[in-house]
């Protein structure tokens, strides 16, 4: 497109290739700048919203006879932006035992106090998880062992949080999972052939399974009758 000229040139300036795209490239700095000024971020002076989104985990340990409930409460921060994301803000904790009121009031406080402060909030699952209780833990249904109550109300906010996505859970890469089912039919296919073998001696043996060896005719068929050790093979009897 030809530019006519009607006055004369009195002065130039050369134009430095790149200029123009270092100021677009300075106004789109600027106006992210802005929009990140403007994404609210979790901090310790963040006022609680009237309505917080929570959900409620049931602990039931043989230590006591009273369930404990956990509560965890979070904030939706930038509802509705792309910036949208959820963050715990509050936990509690009830139950019927009050054995523990003053301990476990005190870790409320201290939780819920690093969930606003804010950051990554997620070494608190490896610390509570680290706590061992001196008088021994327990087995929860499905074979997993506790340490402890705190062990396991660690266990409860590392589940929260990988469900609202604080923490990533890949599970087993395919390697390992090739590695476990190979362990995993190993085991049964050795557990089978014991079942078969452990079958074969009852079938070939016909007397009951608790029969202790009689002394008279070396055979595992001594059992307790009338209150006295009796041999169902040779019939001797320690009574007689």
């Amino acid at each position: 497109m030809a530019t006519k000229i009607d006055k004369p040139i009195v002065d130039y300036r050369v134009e430095k290739e790149g200029a123009a795209g270092e100021q677009a490239k300075a106004a789109v700095q600027g106006g992210s700048r802005q929009a990140e000024e403007k994404v609210i971020q979790m901090h310790e002076r963040l006022e609680r919203p009237e309505m917080l989104v929570g959900s409620t985990y049931k602990i039931k340990t043989p230590l006591s006879d009273h369930a404990m409930y956990i509560t965890i409460n979070d904030i939706i921060l930038n509802e509705g932006t792309e910036h949208e994301h959820r963050r715990p803000f509050e936990i509690f904790i009830n139950s019927k035992n009050m054995d523990h009121f003053q301990w476990i009031v005190a870790l409320t406080r201290i939780v819920s106090a690093v969930f606003r402060k804010g950051g990554d909030v997620t070494f608190l699952v490896e610390e509570l998880k680290a706590v061992f209780d001196p008088r021994g833990g327990y087995w929860k249904p499905g074979g997993v062992f506790m340490p402890s109550i705190v062990a396991e109300i660690g266990d409860v906010i590392e589940k929260h949080l990988k469900m609202i996505g604080m923490i990533q859970d890949d599970g087993p890469d395919q390697y390992q999972l090739r590695l476990i089912n190979e362990k995993r039919a190993e085991y049964e296919a050795r557990q089978k052939a014991e079942n078969a073998d452990r079958q074969n001696a009852d079938d070939s043996n016909p007397f009951p399974a608790g029969a202790q060896l009689c002394g008279k005719c070396h055979t595992k068929a001594m059992v307790l009758m009338d209150g006295c050790m009796t041999c169902l093979n040779c019939g001797d009897s320690k009574c007689s």
